[in-house]
């Protein structure tokens, strides 16, 4: 099994998904600005991995605080380790906009440290022991989302053919995965023939960290381009399109990697199930839909350059959403650790 995000010997180990699948690289982080880095480089990516590292983020930051009276804390000594808390949590939100796991394990910490009662370590304490909690509780969420959309994938005699897009595999997540979970189960069941990776432009993390999650377990994986894809369904190739998500408006609505709202409409258009497999964590529901999803911009170098290789001429403009939005009526099913849910019914799903 592939763990992204692990605790170990006081520091945070991060596998650098930058290098995969040519180099397997661990990099250690000692400090909330190292791990703001992090996540901002892509080192670690991911909705739910971004929301562990994040967490961790939050207690290597509380460390590095130092107050006037550590032994016991007065009135004024607290809210001085609070203040400069909430410097930390402003760094780490700033790294990635759209990623709601971010901020709702953020928001998890915060709420820790207002609430514990007791010393400077005490309460450092006891945002690692929630930073861990969250690692952990990731980790079980996936195997169950695993589990649930193993049983809400198309019944058929036959294997069936999985297409997916971007990364939602144990690199994403705290292990296992989301959508990759649910292809981790189907695997495991004998269910599966083959997975068919969408290569994910601009940052390829289809190619590059799909196929090598795939190939670790030798689970059968075909990488396509993204444009590939409606001519392999109207080929009869794919039975189910299953996908992760990074942020889940209150009606269904779902934030994914850029071209995920294209591969929804074609598959509506083939007949074809649309899944998103997503913890319950990610689903935002103060927004009513997803017009009110920030949209990621990152730098057009994503674009114009392959390693040291630029691909357009210059005097080119460039655009470069990191995420597009798939509207509630293109997807089959939310697929969360409590169940699958027809997108309408997400707060049955919260509240099961």
């Amino acid at each position: 099994m592939v763990y992204p995000v692990i605790w170990r010997n006081n520091s945070v180990s991060l596998i650098d998904q930058t290098r995969l699948p040519n180099e397997y690289t661990v990099v250690e982080i000692h400090r909330s600005e190292d791990m703001a880095q992090a996540i901002t480089t892509m080192i670690v990516r991911g909705a739910p991995a971004i929301g562990v590292a994040a967490a961790y983020g939050m207690y290597l930051g509380a460390r590095e605080i130092e107050t006037s009276d550590s032994e016991a804390l007065l009135q004024a000594d607290r809210h001085e380790f609070l203040t400069k808390l909430e410097t930390v949590a402003n760094l780490l939100r700033s790294t990635r906009p759209t990623a709601v796991n971010l901020f709702w394990a953020i928001g998890r910490m915060m709420q820790t440290a207002y609430e514990t009662v007791g010393t400077v370590a005490e309460i450092q304490q006891a945002l690692l022991a929630t930073a861990q909690k969250i690692n952990a509780e990731d980790l079980q969420t996936c195997q169950a989302i695993g589990d649930h959309g193993l049983a809400a994938l198309p019944k058929s005699p036959d294997k069936l053919i999985i297409l997916t897009h971007c990364n939602a595999g144990a690199l994403a997540t705290a292990g296992y995965g989301t959508a990759l979970g649910v292809v981790r189960s189907a695997w495991k069941e004998g269910r599966l023939a083959r997975v068919y990776a969408d290569e994910t432009r601009p940052r390829l993390q289809g190619a590059k960290l799909t196929a090598w999650e795939c190939v670790q377990e030798g689970i059968p994986v075909t990488v396509i381009t993204d444009n590939m894809a409606a001519h392999c369904m109207k080929q009869g190739l794919i039975d189910a399109v299953v996908v992760g998500a990074d942020r889940i408006a209150a009606n269904g609505d779902a934030a994914n990697k850029i071209g995920t709202y294209s591969l929804a409409i074609v598959a509506k258009a083939h007949n074809i199930p649309f899944f998103v497999a997503a913890p319950l964590s990610t689903v935002d529901f103060q927004l009513t839909d997803g017009s009110q999803i920030p949209i990621e911009e990152r730098h057009p170098a994503e674009i114009y350059q392959i390693g040291e290789t630029i691909l357009t001429p210059p005097g080119v403009e460039f655009y470069n959403p990191a995420f597009d939005v798939t509207p509630a009526d293109l997807i089959t099913a939310i697929i969360t650790e409590n169940g699958a849910f027809p997108p309408g019914d997400l707060l049955k799903a919260k509240e099961k």
